[in-house]
């Protein structure tokens, strides 16, 4: 009598998601940030750093060079924290994908939210998610400079 071998039980593996690389998340709301972290996760972030001040978030900043930076506009220590994005584009060889959240756009300076894109509070995960994808399919240097080539050819 010949025996069988139980079935085996197949591997639930999920397709795989590309890499959100690092992000840096400034959110001085506990619960949000927490729900931020969780999201760029399952979204395929590689590394997640919460900080709930700018003072935080500087010092991250040089630890972490993120390549994603969430940034909350009206945060405890400072009313400008899109400050930050502007002082991270300027000095940064390599700046981050940079995402407003902010439960007031207006408060961001036209000139400023043009360097990131800008989610008001409250948003689905799935909103962030797709705006850094977004961000980072924008054409590099390099894809801008094949672009012009091939068309003045």
């Amino acid at each position: 009598m010949a025996t069988r071998k139980p079935p085996q039980a197949k591997s639930a593996r999920r397709p795989r998601r590309p890499s959100l690389g690092r992000a840096l998340v400034v959110e001085d709301d506990a619960i949000l940030a927490m729900a931020l972290e969780d999201a760029l996760r399952e979204g395929g972030a590689d590394k997640v750093v919460v900080c709930a001040s700018v003072a935080q978030a500087m010092t991250e900043l040089d630890r972490l060079k993120p390549d994603i930076l969430i940034l909350d506009v009206q945060l405890a220590d400072r009313g400008d924290g899109w400050a930050m994005a502007e002082l991270v584009t300027e000095l940064s060889p390599r700046p981050p994908a940079i995402i407003f959240s902010t439960g007031r756009p207006d408060a961001i300076p036209e000139n400023i939210a043009k360097l990131g894109v800008v989610l008001s509070k409250p948003y689905q995960p799935e909103i962030l998610i797709a705006a850094i994808a977004d961000l980072r399919r924008k054409p590099g240097l390099l894809d801008r400079l094949r672009e012009a080539l091939s068309t003045t050819t």
